[in-house]
């Protein structure tokens, strides 16, 4: 696992023994309360402030020995391992503290049975943990054909379920007029074999979330252009030993087991931000869409009484790295929109790859109300619960848009897909192209979560008073 894996899940290794610690006593509690026996134990009210000092004493046991800080969850030993050192050591302080200020109140029964639950726990929670794949596979193409290259690989099989999948490899120099070949028997299962003059395309026609070279000395003069054209389109790159021109990406070093590589990255990087990000948009959007039912069933009727046809409309769209997904609206325009916008091609207002007519006449009566205040965006509530969008992030694009995109403008696919982002606060549908793509850029590169704070609330007005819809 990388590095920075290894960091998330010892955080999550350590909230998870806080609650684990918690749960257990409460386990034990009630086991020696109400069915073992042999004694009455005194009211629960003397046993409450032990519960945070358990949490505390396990926690720091685990923090002193290390045991978040290096998670090697490759190896079954330290799974069952951990658990007992912490349990061990943690348990005589807590017996040692129970005996120095004579509390005899406290059942030792009691402390025994918490301290061998607890154990149980803390090995149930690691090996359900080994399970947990966290916001779904990263895709990754390695270039290479060395012995190093293939450890990378047998290592990124391991990591699969932690969301690692190799996609294939891409050869820097194949002989010349044969096809690429590698040979792959150390490996699970075979993968695709491509050459490297392959790579754009493979950029632009699959799903690739990193690229890893792990080449020799003399081929990296040689694949300087590679490199740069996958920053420019703002895929993750990592380069095993050695360095690599850039020109905006942050860099930092990270390992992959023992192996040392520096990651060049063009898109936000602080991976518990993202998710508390994501922890977020959940739930606000699941109380958005309680609260404004009675708005989706009004706007429902609305939409079947004044034209005909279904009253959300589905279309396909690109997500994170390009990743297609189907995005709901209500119905603002026709039935046969879509069939009429050929003939309406020549009224296109907007430059770049996007189509957009101020007064489309495609539009129903509803349908210019809804657009004005952004109401027809409102089932895409539905799409952030599936974490397929955000609320704050670059507008999801057509595919065909995409495929006209020149490089640079394809780094914005980089970002998850929100509702609103930099370009609403600056006048909505009245921006030129470019200055649309550059401020989603300007976005990707200086995103926090108050960055996110400020622009969320600064679009309320601005839906409210309608201003720059079209």
């Amino acid at each position: 696992m990388f590095t920075h894996h290894k960091r998330m899940i010892g955080r999550l290794y350590l909230a998870g023994d806080a609650l684990v610690a918690v749960a257990s006593f409460a386990l034990a509690y009630t086991l020696r309360a109400h069915i073992l026996s042999p004694r009455p134990l005194y009211s629960p009210e003397l046993y409450y402030w032990i519960v945070p000092l358990v949490a505390v004493f396990w926690v720091g046991t685990g923090v002193a020995l290390g045991v978040y800080r290096d998670v090697q969850e490759e190896e079954w030993r330290s799974t069952l391992m951990a658990p007992l050192k912490v349990s061990f050591i943690a348990g005589l302080l807590l017996f040692a503290a129970i005996s120095a200020f004579r509390l005899e109140y406290i059942s030792r029964l009691l402390l025994g049975f918490f301290v061998v639950i607890d154990f149980a726990l803390m090995v149930a929670f690691r090996l359900a943990a080994r399970r947990l794949s966290v916001g779904g596979f990263r895709h990754i193409l390695l270039v290479g054909d060395s012995p190093q290259a293939l450890e990378i690989a047998r290592t990124l099989e391991a990591g699969e379920r932690r969301g690692l999948r190799l996609e294939g490899f891409a050869l820097p120099r194949p002989a010349a007029g044969e096809t690429p070949a590698l040979d792959q028997t150390a490996l699970g299962r075979a993968y695709p074999v491509h050459r490297l003059e392959e790579l754009p395309d493979l950029l632009r026609r699959h799903v690739i979330d990193e690229v890893i070279f792990a080449v020799s000395k003399d081929d990296l003069d040689r694949l300087e252009p590679v490199f740069l054209m996958c920053e420019e389109e703002g895929v993750k790159t990592r380069l095993l030993l050695s360095f690599f021109p850039h020109l905006i990406s942050r860099i930092y070093l990270e390992r992959l087991r023992d192996m040392p590589m520096l990651t060049f990255s063009t898109t936000p990087e602080e991976e518990s931000l993202l998710l508390a990000k994501r922890a977020l948009d959940f739930a606000l959007a699941l109380a958005m869409l309680a609260v404004l039912l009675p708005i989706f069933l009004i706007l429902a009727v609305l939409i079947k009484l004044t034209s005909h046809g279904p009253v959300c409309y589905r279309q396909i769209r690109c997500g994170l790295g390009g990743r297609k997904f189907s995005l709901y609206k209500f119905r603002s325009m026709h039935a046969d929109a879509d069939l009429r916008r050929e003939e309406l091609e020549a009224l296109n207002e907007a430059d770049g790859p996007v189509f957009k007519i101020k007064d489309d006449p495609r539009c129903t009566p509803a349908g210019r109300f809804m657009r004005r205040f952004s109401l027809d965006e409102l089932p895409q509530l539905f799409n952030i619960l599936r974490g397929e969008m955000s609320f704050v992030g670059p507008r999801p694009p057509l595919p065909e848009e995409v495929e006209k995109y020149e490089p640079w403008q394809r780094r914005r696919l980089r970002m998850q897909p929100g509702l609103t982002c930099l370009w609403a606060l600056e006048g909505r549908s009245q921006l030129s192209f470019r200055r649309w793509m550059e401020l989603d850029l300007q976005y990707i590169d200086n995103w926090s979560p108050a960055l996110d704070l400020k622009i969320f609330l600064k679009t309320i007005p601005v839906v409210l008073l309608g201003r720059g819809a079209s």
